[in-house]
Order: structure tokens, then C-alpha cells, then sequence
């Protein structure tokens, strides 16, 4: 399966290129259901993802990939709820609050601030008190991270 899923992103790589459009994941499911993930720096519009979708759909067809055509694709941003994939979506994010999972599945959650090719640098507000602390968190020490909605 992971042959096919680096068929799939190498004949995504070419279209996206040029764009602010990035791969964030890709799933295939044993129905041959192709799950691409896409995200833009920009925002990823419906526009963009039906463009992606088209070619990408032309171009898994004409390979032969799948015998008789036997595949369904759709290509999407990831939902609210998916953790954040890629350092370009870690960037997008800044100014956000976050919930930031570690290895150790403690959680911790605050306004992301700074994004380095190393860590990222959350403002965390103290309970009872009326305070913050900055907190550096390494990538490396990162299980998951996921946007959170405020209302």
C-alpha cells in the first residue's frame, strides 16, 4: 500500500506546484478510497481542491493504477479536529490556541506564539492567577497538536 500512496503523492507534487497548496496527509482505504489532505498558506478553497481533484483524477486513471477504474478520490483540507501535520500548518496557526499532546500524553494548552525548525513557543495562561508563562515545547517531545475553537 505505501507504493501506491507514493504514486499518489508523487503525481500530486507536480500539480501543486507554484501554489501555496501542500499535502498535509494522505489515506487510502482497502475500497481504494484515495483520502488526499491538502492545506494552503493561504487558505484552501473549494476552487482549488475541485482543480486539484480533476487532474489528480485524470492522471491515477491513466496509470492504470487501479484495474477498471476501480477508485474514488477526494481531496480536502484536514477537519477542524485532525492535528495540525506539517510544520507549514504549525506557521499558519500562529496566534491560535492549541492543544499540545507530548509523548507522555500530558496536555497543555495556550496561544501559539513562535514556530522554529526545532520547537514551537506557546503563551500559557497560569490558572488562579491573572499571569502567563512562555513555554517551549521541541517537536521532537510533540505527540499531536490541535487547533482549538474558541467561542
Amino acid at each position: 500500500m505505501s507504493d501506491t500512496l507514493e504514486k499518489i503523492k508523487a503525481f500530486t507534487e507536480p500539480l501543486l506546484e507554484g501554489t501555496d497548496i501542500f499535502i498535509v496527509n494522505i489515506k487510502i482505504k482497502p475500497t481504494n478510497n484515495i483520502k488526499l489532505f491538502l492545506d494552503s498558506d493561504t487558505g484552501l478553497s473549494v476552487d482549488k481542491s475541485v482543480r486539484v481533484n480533476r487532474k489528480l483524477y485524470h492522471l491515477i486513471e491513466e496509470s492504470g493504477m487501479f484495474p477498471d477504474g476501480d477508485f474514488s478520490l477526494e481531496v480536502s483540507s484536514p477537519g477542524v479536529d485532525e492535528p495540525l501535520g506539517s510544520w507549514r500548518q504549525y506557521k499558519k496557526n500562529v496566534g491560535r490556541t492549541v492543544l499540545v499532546t507530548n509523548n507522555e500524553n500530558a496536555e497543555q494548552t495556550g496561544v501559539l506564539k513562535e514556530v522554529s525548525e526545532e520547537k514551537i513557543v506557546l503563551e500559557v495562561k497560569i490558572p488562579k492567577k491573572k499571569e502567563t508563562q512562555i513555554v517551549e515545547i521541541p517537536f521532537s517531545d510533540i505527540k499531536s497538536t490541535v487547533v482549538q475553537i474558541i467561542f
